[in-house]
């Protein structure tokens, strides 16, 4: 007992000071919801306890989270390990197909969709942080992953876009890296003029931003060579992002995919456009008739 006197004591000294900027800090973010603050500390101690207590008197819900920090990333870690969330629904396709303008599609006609480059802050690709905010560190993006996923019923199914394990520096948890692999894939197919005109919709293809791409580009250079990076960058400087993007993509990326089409699949063809959504929630349809894939 005398112990946690001491404990608390000290719990207090190290919040008081920071007391007034904390709730004026927790009350401008809880102005846009009417869920209570969560604080923790590293392991639930009294720190978080004081915290949470000062917020309450101050009028700003709040409550600690058990076990702090350590207890909550032990749990996100055996919820992966579980693997119990259902069927994930993977949509495939080439770069510039739209993969990730569906999948928001798909959101907004009631399916649950797991939007793994949009909590990555990264397009997946060489080019992938341009525009972008920085990506979260690895343990926030499991937990982001985590706090979709565990809405999702054992029973019912998400659909994502498939990725490889790393989005930008950030790693899929391993397990749901492997269920990605697993699934009846979505395959989505568009011209080569539909999807050049996706990235130039998609990434900021602007003349202001163009220093930020001459990274990426001579990044390729032990890929495609000295004279193919160099015609690149005189596009580039040229401002000819059509021929650019068609160019990359014929030359870097088609090559790159195409051999990996999923064994199991079932193509969608988007064009035209119009009636895209549909034909494409009809295959959605087709893989949830199917048996999971164990």
């Amino acid at each position: 007992d005398a112990g946690k006197q001491v404990a608390r004591r000290r719990g207090v000294e190290l919040v008081a000071p920071k007391i007034p900027a904390m709730v004026e800090r927790v009350a401008k973010l809880q102005e846009n919801t009417s869920l209570p603050a969560v604080v923790f500390c590293w392991r639930g101690g009294m720190r978080s306890l004081a915290l949470a207590q000062f917020l309450e008197l101050a009028g700003v819900p709040a409550r600690q989270m058990a076990w702090g920090h350590k207890g909550f990333r032990k749990h996100v870690l055996e919820f992966f390990e579980r693997a119990q969330w259902g069927r994930v629904i993977v949509l495939r396709g080439l770069t510039g197909v739209g993969k990730t303008k569906y999948l928001h599609e798909l959101a907004k006609h009631g399916h649950p969709v797991l939007d793994l480059e949009g909590l990555a802050n990264h397009r997946g690709s060489a080019f992938g942080n341009l525009g972008l905010p920085r990506q979260p560190g690895q343990k926030m993006f499991e937990a982001l992953i985590w706090d979709q996923l565990r809405k999702v019923d054992s029973n019912g199914y998400v659909i994502a876009e498939g990725e490889s394990r790393h989005i930008g520096k950030v790693a899929l948890p391993v397990e749901l890296y492997k269920t990605l692999q697993r699934e009846t894939s979505v395959w989505l197919n568009a011209s080569l003029q539909q999807r050049v005109k996706n990235i130039l919709n998609d990434y900021p293809a602007i003349d202001s931003l163009k220093e930020d791409f001459v990274g990426p580009i001579k990044a390729l250079k032990d890929k495609l060579g000295n004279k193919k990076v160099a015609a690149y960058l005189a596009m580039l400087e040229a401002g000819n992002w059509t021929k650019l993007v068609g160019d990359l993509m014929e030359n870097y990326y088609d090559p790159l995919y195409r051999h990996t089409f999923p064994e199991r699949r079932i193509e969608v063809d988007l064009e035209p456009e119009e009636t895209a959504i549909e034909r494409l929630k009809a295959a959605i349809n087709k893989v949830l008739a199917e048996p999971p894939k164990g």
